[in-house]
């Protein structure tokens, strides 16, 4: 990029974060019962695999009112998209819950159909989080498989949570069907940020690094 034309980007740049934060303020004022009103959230997984490839997995959601759309990679596979179309479902005060049934579809590196859902059970500072799905994998069906995220955590402080994390992957190569370990996230200005270590008990364990932002 030439030096004239960097100004010219950066006014762009700033006119358009300027234009987004404006609209996240304005759907922010907007009442909870308004159905109308989008959310919007971003989090990205980076994944550091002993003997083999690390990689990042980002994901990015919309929900308005009922509706939940979402948008994965390297979620099922290396360098495999995928889609969803869900339904939100929730309620509770003191023991809070949501649940939304999702179906998705992916390509890239699996490919095929996959019903599955994601949910959350909160009661005082504790809180239960899982998403799984099964792939119906439509290109080979012996490559069909059970996925499987879930966090069990306290927040001593409301910035501040810690606890214990399971997953179930096929992305990469790993020994157990199901991988446990520790997870410990803060949260600052919107955004949170965890760190998961998996396999503790493995010469070489498993570690991943996550920040979500809810706009």
């Amino acid at each position: 990029m030439s030096h004239t034309r960097a100004p010219a980007v950066v006014r762009r740049v700033a006119i358009i974060a300027m234009t987004v934060a404006l609209a996240s303020n304005s759907a922010r004022g907007q009442t909870t019962a308004d159905d109308k009103a989008w959310s919007f959230s971003v989090s990205a997984y980076g994944y550091i695999v002993p003997e083999d490839r690390d990689y990042l997995q980002p994901t990015v959601t919309a929900d308005r009112g009922r509706l939940h759309l979402e948008a994965r990679y390297n979620y099922e596979g290396l360098d495999a998209g995928s889609a969803w179309l869900g339904y939100n479902f929730g309620g509770g005060e003191k023991l809070a819950w949501e649940l939304t049934p999702i179906l998705g579809g992916i390509v890239g590196g699996p490919t095929g159909i996959a019903p599955g859902f994601k949910g959350s059970l909160s009661w005082w500072k504790l809180e239960l989080y899982a998403e799984s799905e099964y792939l119906f994998d439509t290109g080979n069906s012996s490559d069909s498989f059970a996925y499987l995220w879930s966090e069990l955590s306290g927040a001593p402080r409301e910035w501040f949570r810690l606890g214990i994390a399971a997953q179930r992957t096929h992305v990469y190569k790993s020994e157990r069907d199901v991988q446990r370990g520790l997870l410990v996230g803060a949260s600052f200005k919107g955004v949170d940020v965890t760190g998961y270590v998996f396999n503790l008990d493995d010469a070489k364990p498993t570690f991943v690094l996550a920040a979500a932002l809810k706009l």
